[in-house]
């Protein structure tokens, strides 16, 4: 008996030893995994600091109150298919759809300048349809630049709780190989179109003019003059791009719309200004139609003074203002106004004067954003003002952004953070705003770019709260220097940095090394230190002119890149892009599609035709509803999108009272509209409805 007894225990201290050992807690670990992580977190630390992963952060935004809502039906049994966010480490993904691991772009030699996209036979009308079939995102051993010790770092963080949302690094589609145009333009349209067009003086494209359309004299960069022989151009250099089909057709532009700007009217039509030379004064009108029909428009009105380069914005009562432009220290508006003060209904802004480097011409384009008190906080180089257009006198100066230069050509990009609606009229009476700007270089950085000595562009974005009595920039620095990156409103309330270069400045070879990672900002993350996060990269350098926009269905439509005066296909490092791209952010992976909710109807609310102050209620299907997760509805201004600056951007946060659940998938939410046109000008919006952190595909509205 004893024997047995001794036997026993010796067998016990035998399988003790085994799982303390290093195999068996192996072992263990793999049986039993600990580790969830998708995505890449960063420090936001000194530009020369090593960069360190972090945690996967909440989107229970403390700002975002909760919306009381129904306890959930019991929960189905789940496959590890649709289990949602389960502790595994990696989500599945099929080898076609899996993007690379994320990680910074290597410095490219001459000798390895990456891909270059051969030269694009010249197109008909007839040819303008889609490819014959969208590219698929590529494999991990065919896409991206090699992985990179910093970025690749073995990653130990503790198991996603369930109301923590891990975020994959989103994928890449090619939508359009050839176009023709390289898109140096955008602009959404309620229509579910993006009208798209580049400059008329760069030479000729490779997209043909609709059948029956009349060449013209091409007008030259050079000295603004035609050349001897009157050369003429039968090349298109705008066109109207269907999301839902994948087509596109040519449109016909008169005048040259070169940098120029433009805002959506109350009723949808784009009112464009400005352009070079010939353009620089048209106003052209884009009246979008469900058929064939619609092309550009110029009205027979011109505006004051040239404007080149100059921004553009919609006010609350319907008018557009055009700010600025190269050597055009002023602001008008569209239509004029009923009284004018000035001769010409042109009003001076010597504030634009006043922060212009002569040398490097660094006010161009500068940032405007609507502030809901109905002011314009108007951005130019490292300055900030708060203007006053009613009384025509600037109120405010804010403090100077530190570090770099941030205007074109020295090219940084500027977003009003989202509005939170949520308890105006209630538990606050005012509504804070903040702007945040990113990227740009240091003084002298395009003198030295046109030397051929490309500095290295700025890691730091820059957010100041604009309505703060005393406000300060509360300073970050992004994983990585850029300049000439656009900053796209997620319907999350989050933010995607895109596109861009580290090292140079704007304009023709001046910049090198493309950043190709897209960086989402969380914006409701409270740890500044957790709010980069590095996201899968591009193959397409997308440089000067590049630019890249919102989409209904969540997704980013991205083209353009011309660093050169003409259209260069070959023989050049970097060469001219017509591609369309597509951006997937994380939340439009298969593996939230349980928990991505569909807006079914607007109840209350004819033709999504939405009064201001307006109590209403929101239909949606909801597969699996988390009620641990917000419940939250957006609505994003589409914006016109050029040279990093995506005028007119803006994301309202609704707020709702309460959640219904009505029958088995479907829910209500009873939701109230924006206030005044201050908060949200007239025209139409993008509506969301966000549910742990998943947006649905969104619906058109108008406010009116």
């Amino acid at each position: 008996m004893e024997s047995k007894a001794l036997s026993f225990i010796s067998i016990i201290l035998l399988i003790f030893s085994f799982f303390a050992s290093s195999k068996s807690q192996s072992l263990l670990n793999t049986i039993f995994p600990s580790n969830s992580f998708h995505g890449t977190w960063l420090h936001a630390q000194g530009d020369n600091d090593n960069v360190e992963p972090m945690p996967s952060p909440e989107y229970n935004s403390p700002n975002i109150p909760k919306l009381p809502g129904p306890s959930p039906a019991p929960e189905p049994p789940q496959s590890p298919e649709k289990s949602g966010p389960s502790p595994s480490p990696e989500p599945p993904q099929s080898p076609e759809k899996s993007g690379p691991t994320p990680s910074p772009e290597p410095p490219q030699s001459p000798e390895n300048p990456g891909p270059s996209p051969s030269p694009e036979p010249p197109q008909s009308p007839e040819q303008s349809g889609p490819s014959s079939s969208p590219e698929p995102a590529q494999s991990p051993e065919q896409s991206g630049p090699s992985p990179s010790p910093d970025y690749n770092s073995p990653i130990s963080a503790p198991a996603s709780a369930p109301t923590q949302r891990p975020i994959p690094g989103g994928e890449w589609e090619v939508l359009q190989k050839f176009v023709g145009v390289s898109a140096m333009h955008m602009q959404l349209l309620h229509t579910n179109q993006v009208i798209i067009f580049d400059s008329t003086n760069f030479g000729s494209t490779n997209l043909s003019l609709p059948k029956g359309s009349r060449c013209k004299e091409r007008e030259e960069f050079r000295n603004g003059r035609l050349p001897p022989n009157k050369e003429v151009d039968c090349s298109a250099h705008s066109f109207l791009y269907d999301i839902t089909t994948n087509k596109y057709r040519p449109l016909v532009v008169q005048t040259n719309v070169w940098a120029s700007s433009g805002a959506l009217d109350p009723d949808g039509s784009l009112l464009q200004t400005g352009g070079y030379r010939n353009g620089s004064k048209k106003i052209r009108v884009f009246k979008p139609t469900n058929d064939d029909t619609c092309d550009w428009l110029e009205v027979s009105q011109d505006l004051k003074v040239g404007r080149y380069y100059g921004t553009t914005q919609i006010l609350p009562d319907g008018r557009i203002i055009i700010v600025g432009g190269h050597q055009a220290p002023s602001y008008e508006f569209f239509p004029k106004t009923a009284i004018p003060v000035e001769p010409g209904d042109r009003y001076s802004l010597l504030f634009l004067n006043e922060n212009t480097d002569p040398l490097e011409v660094n006010s161009l384009y500068p940032f405007l954003h609507l502030l809901p008190d109905g002011n314009l906080f108007v951005f130019a180089n490292q300055h900030a003002v708060l203007l006053n257009y009613v009384e025509r006198k600037i109120i405010r100066k804010y403090p100077t952004i530190p570090g770099a230069r941030r205007s074109n050509p020295l090219t940084g990009s500027s977003v009003l953070l989202p509005l939170n609606l949520t308890g105006i009229g209630k538990k606050r009476s005012e509504l804070e705003a903040e702007v945040m700007i990113c990227g740009g270089a240091k003084r002298g950085a395009y003198l030295r770019a046109s030397k051929g000595d490309r500095q290295k562009a700025t890691k730091t974005c820059g957010r100041l709260k604009v309505t703060d009595d005393n406000p300060e920039w509360f300073m970050e620095n992004m994983p990585m220097g850029r300049v000439m990156s656009d900053m796209v409103l997620l319907p999350t309330a989050d933010v995607v940095i895109i596109n861009g270069a580290s090292k140079g400045s704007a304009m023709w070879e001046m910049a090198e090394e493309p950043v190709l990672h897209p960086v989402l900002y969380v914006t409701c993350q409270s740890d500044p230190n957790k709010r980069f996060v590095v996201m899968n990269p591009t193959q397409t350098p997308r440089l000067f002119q590049s630019t890249a926009i919102l989409l209904p269905d969540g997704r980013i439509l991205v083209g353009g890149s011309n660093p050169h005066e003409k259209y260069r296909f070959d023989g050049v490092k970097y060469a001219t892009d017509t591609s369309l791209e597509a951006f997937s952010p994380h939340y439009l992976d298969p593996q939230y599609a349980d928990r991505r909710p569909t807006i079914s109807s607007l109840e209350g609310v004819p033709n999504n035709v939405v009064s201001y102050g307006q109590k209403f209620s929101v239909k949606l299907n909801l597969k699996y509803y988390n009620p641990r997760q917000d419940l939250m509805v957006t609505m994003i201004a589409p914006s016109f999108t050029t040279h990093s600056f995506a005028m007119n951007q803006r994301l309202l946060v609704l707020d709702c009272a309460d959640a219904e659940h009505l029958d088995k998938e479907d829910y209500s939410m009873t939701v109230y509209a924006p206030p005044n046109k201050n908060i949200a000008p007239p025209g139409y919006y993008m509506m969301f409805v966000v549910h742990d952190g998943i947006p649905s595909p969104g619906i058109w509205v108008k406010m009116k």
